[in-house]
Formats: structure tokens, sequence, C-alpha cells
């Protein structure tokens, strides 16, 4: 789906993102039945202006997936500042900035509609959070996977494998019993914890460390 607006927190303006709240609000209260004129009416605009910025109700719900993705902000990479230090602060706000969005209530409510969709003949949404979710948050986080590979930091083959490895150690557990309803509380400082944790293990067994001290045995 080509959006006639560019999807990101300094390319909306205001009013968009404004919309875009509405968007994820009405998906979380009614879940299949976001229509573009809903969407207008809780936003107070016109329908017009919808199908200009976002093109029909796939753009729409392209816009709002990625708008809730844009709050995992990508890494900045300096290769010539890059070091382990930054490397580390890198995955683990990374992982801090995931695990935020993905406990909310909002992820939550669009994954399980998602989920709904994949099941069904009604496939739109989920592949539109397929596509914007897991998959764009491993684009993102890949250059910076890269350059640690290339500078020495890490030690890996294949880069997929190495971002789902740091997937499943960030989430864990974590999306599957929020979407099965567990009322898991995760406080800031929990989430710091774990994303620290992540980090920690991620670099254990990627690190170059590790593959120096597997050389001296």
């Amino acid at each position: 789906m080509q959006l006639a607006v560019d999807v990101g927190e300094n390319a909306l303006t205001e009013r968009q993102k404004d919309v875009l709240d509405a968007a994820l609000a009405l998906l979380v209260e009614a879940g299949d039945a976001l229509t573009m004129t809903s969407v207008a009416r809780r936003a107070s605009c016109s329908k017009e202006s919808l199908y200009k910025w976002f093109g029909d109700r796939d753009g729409l719900l392209t816009a709002t997936v990625q708008w809730q993705a844009s709050k995992v902000r990508a890494v900045p990479v300096n290769p010539e500042a890059f070091n382990l230090a930054s490397l580390t602060a890198g995955l683990q706000r990374f992982a801090s900035d995931w695990l935020h969005v993905l406990s909310g209530t909002i992820s939550v409510a669009l994954n399980r509609v998602a989920v709904g969709h994949a099941g069904s003949d009604k496939h739109d949404l989920g592949v539109i959070v397929l596509e914007n979710g897991p998959f764009a948050m491993a684009r993102r986080l890949k250059p910076l996977l890269q350059l640690g590979r290339d500078t020495g930091l890490l030690h890996f083959n294949e880069t997929d494998e190495a971002f789902r490895t740091f997937f499943g150690l960030v989430v864990r557990d974590v999306q599957i019993r929020l979407l099965l309803g567990d009322r898991l509380e995760l406080t800031d400082a929990s989430i710091e914890r774990d994303s620290l944790r992540a980090t920690q293990q991620f670099l254990a067994l990627y690190g170059a460390q590790t593959e120096a001290a597997e050389g001296g045995h």
C-alpha cells in the first residue's frame, strides 16, 4: 500500500497525528468496525481529507499501524563513534521502546484483531501488522546488528537469525500472555530491567568476547 503521506513522527503534521491516534482508539474500542466514516467522525475531520492523506481504508490501517510502530525508535548508527558501549546502549534502548509499545493497551488490542483476521477471509489487518510490526522492527534494528558484526563486536552468520534471537530474548512470553488476557503489570523499572537482561544475554551469545573465550579452550 503506497501512502499519500509519509508516516513518521517528523513527517506527519499534528493534525494527521491526531487522526491516527483517533483511529488507534477506535481499533481498541471497535476492532473490525473501523471505517473511514467512523474515523472522520471521531477525529472531527472530513472523509475527503482521510482519502487525500491515506488513500483508502487499507491505507489508513497501514498508516495507523506504522504510527504505532514508529514509537519504537530506530537506533542512530554512526560508524565513526561506534563501540561496545554504543552498541549496548542502542540494543537496550530498542528493547525498552519495544516492550513499552508491545505491552500497551493499543498494541494488545491491535494484535488481537490482527490475529483474528489471520484465521479468516479478512486477512488485511493481519498482513499489515505483520509487515509493519515484527518485519519493520527487524528492518529498523538490522543496521545496528550489521555494524556490530562489521566492527567485530558481534559474531553471527545470518542477520535474520540474530534478530530473531534478540526478539525472543526481549519479548519472551510477554506478548502471548497479554493477548490471552493475563493482567501482566510491566512498570518502567521492570521494562528497563528486562531490556538490560535481554541485551546482556544477547551479547553473551553473539559478543566478540564469547568467541574469544571459546577459542581459548
